[in-house]
């Protein structure tokens, strides 16, 4: 009995260290500023690990073309790529912080979480 007490206290001064990880990789992830782009650079996105997104340059040359459609994949591109790699980034940092800690299956759920696996 006093070690499944043992296991347990273990097991709650992991989830206080997790939690603190979580916040620490909250707040690094609304720092990190990935960008995607499209068109050979003639849209670009830019957001945070977050998923927000900061900003959309268009060159101004889609615009004397006249095509909407065009115009409409390449920022749909664009935001794709921009969000795949802030997805990337968090899974790595999610990764990092669930490495530490010996939660069975903790890295798998972080991972899917995040968009990607870290448990490989």
């Amino acid at each position: 009995m006093f070690k499944s007490l043992g296991d347990l206290a273990e097991m709650m001064k992991q989830v206080g260290r997790l939690r603190g990880e979580m916040e620490r990789i909250g707040d690094e992830l609304k720092q990190l500023v990935v960008e995607g782009s499209a068109g050979g650079g003639m849209v670009k996105v830019r957001m945070t690990g977050k998923q927000e997104l900061i900003d959309c340059t268009i060159d101004p040359q889609i615009f004397a073309e006249h095509d909407a459609e065009l115009l409409e994949d390449l920022v749909t591109a664009a935001v794709n790529q921009a969000l795949q790699k802030s997805r990337a980034a968090a899974a790595e940092q999610l990764g990092k912080a669930a490495g530490g800690l010996n939660i069975p299956g903790l890295p798998d759920a972080l991972g899917h979480i995040a968009g990607g696996n870290l448990g490989s």
